[in-house]
């Protein structure tokens, strides 16, 4: 079901949905349930340094700003720079060697995906993982089925920058017009912003409606076969 709160002032963009040539997904929460497999590898890292490990709760609420901001947050406070870095490297590690045990595409996700690459629609992927994660793990579970994947690097920065939606756009040269955002919480919100594009928030991923409109949702969608409708 679409849930619609959108202020007079885009109506007219929500229209030119029509003229979409360009889907772009957040990955963590949007396209993919990754939790349990990010807090595997947290609580792995924080075991072997000592330090109390989290809850799937706690997690959900880290996740968003990229992996070593949720390793920020999963870590006391005052811990060193030095000693940071080791845990972080610890993480990735693991990570990287158990990032598909757990993980799953959410129901549905799969035929949209069937469904935009039949009609000749460019998918293009952006997440804050960084960059060999997010490239290992869509090709994982979403192989020929994306155009573009884009993750954290030196010539690409986090979201809330614009740098993962721009450089996607600027590639199949598709204008923002044309393209539509689909993500999950607050910093998808502010990406699409900074992007000039419209982001439509997901309800089935890691923020509730209630916090999503707080943070500037306007338009909503329940179930990802609605994402098929709205391109539409």
């Amino acid at each position: 079901m679409i849930n619609t709160h959108i202020p007079n002032n885009v109506i007219f963009a929500k229209n030119k949905f029509n003229m979409r040539k360009l889907v772009i997904f957040d990955l963590d929460g949007t396209l993919l349930y990754t939790l349990e497999d990010l807090m595997n590898s947290v609580n792995f890292t924080l075991d072997l340094f000592g330090y109390e490990t989290c809850t799937l709760e706690e997690i959900s609420s880290y996740v968003g700003n990229g992996v070593q901001q949720l390793l920020v947050r999963a870590l006391p406070r005052d811990i060193d720079d030095k000693e940071f870095e080791l845990c972080y490297a610890c993480f990735k590690d693991h990570y990287s060697k158990h990032c598909c045990e757990k993980t799953r595409p959410y129901d549905g996700i799969m035929e949209v995906l069937k469904v935009l690459k039949s009609r000749g629609i460019k998918v293009g992927i952006v997440s804050n993982k960084y960059q060999s994660a997010a490239e290992d793990v869509c090709e994982h579970y979403f192989d020929g089925l994306y155009d573009m994947v884009v993750g954290e690097s030196e010539y690409c920065r986090k979201k809330p920058s614009s740098d993962g939606i721009d450089m996607i756009r600027d590639r199949f040269d598709i204008s923002n017009d044309e393209t539509i955002f689909f993500g999950d919480t607050e910093v998808d919100i502010k990406t699409g912003d900074n992007a000039g594009v419209y982001c439509v928030s997901v309800l089935w991923g890691f923020r509730d409606r209630t916090f999503l409109a707080r943070n500037g949702a306007h338009l909503f969608i329940e179930n990802p076969l609605d994402i098929i409708d709205m391109v539409d």
